[in-house]
């Protein structure tokens, strides 16, 4: 299993760091994929990826709720780095509408100007969405058919938009620990874009599943996560690890 998506190097994480790689590791997990979240947690992000290198791989990107008036230093760092080094992705960006409108318009800019990174360093993006699924489409319709890929991260869409984003082309979907949850409608949405769209993600510390709901979470609980999806498809458990597997590879340029 690879988990797309994980924030193990914050601050939740200080007290036994070592100790979740290692269940991590022990539950099969082969690879963590870390999307960045700004300047401040770029030093602490690098750190675990240089002490787990071929393990833990990080992206580079500002996510949208850090975008505020000094947004335009922040891309300037992230510049910075796509020039110093080589990343698995561009991420995590986006648009999040949910908690603040105040900078949409600043949140569109960045959104807009990562992507045209991603298209001239030929990476793949980590696509943020709360509460903006239309401001996203209509802040990407320019760059359709230019052959951006990536994924759209704790999708939690209807099948209408699955299928917008399917049209784009190049584009997966992360499943994380929503999938578990009674109210969760995911299961339609799965059946819908099947196996082959869909990549696993835990989104850790956040969205744990059941049967941890409301613990902390980590990498290890992926399983549970591929457990569920395995039960929607009418798949075996092993299926769905080699599937979601080969997706991720596939989308992230084979440096898995």
């Amino acid at each position: 299993m690879i988990d797309t998506h994980s924030h193990i190097y914050s601050e939740e994480f200080d007290a036994d760091r070592a100790q979740v790689i290692q269940r991590a590791k022990d539950a099969g997990i082969e690879h963590i994929i870390l999307p960045n979240v700004d300047s401040a947690s770029l030093p602490r992000m690098l750190v675990l990826e240089a002490e787990y290198p071929d393990y833990c791989h990080a992206a580079i990107g500002l996510h949208p709720t850090s975008v505020k008036e000094n947004f335009e230093i922040e891309l300037k760092l992230i510049e910075t780095e796509l020039k110093r080094r080589n990343w698995i992705a561009i991420g995590e960006i986006g648009i999040d509408l949910y908690w603040d409108k105040t900078y949409l318009y600043q949140q569109i800019k960045a959104f807009q100007q990562q992507i045209e990174w991603a298209l001239e360093y030929k990476l793949p993006v980590i696509i943020h969405v709360r509460n903006s699924f239309r401001e996203i489409m209509d802040a990407m319709a320019p760059y359709k058919n230019k052959g951006l890929t990536g994924v759209f991260h704790s999708f939690v869409g209807t099948i209408e938009e699955a299928k917008e984003i399917l049209s784009y082309g190049g584009f997966k979907f992360g499943i994380n620990g929503i999938v578990t949850f009674k109210n969760s409608q995911l299961a339609g949405v799965i059946l819908g874009i099947g196996l082959e769209n869909i990549l696993l993600e835990t989104d850790s510390p956040y969205l744990t599943p059941v049967p941890y709901r409301g613990k902390r979470n980590e990498s290890s609980y992926l399983y549970y996560i591929c457990e569920q999806i395995s039960v929607i498809l009418g798949l075996s458990l092993v299926q769905t690890i080699a599937e979601t597997s080969k997706n991720a590879k596939n989308t992230f340029k084979n440096k898995l």
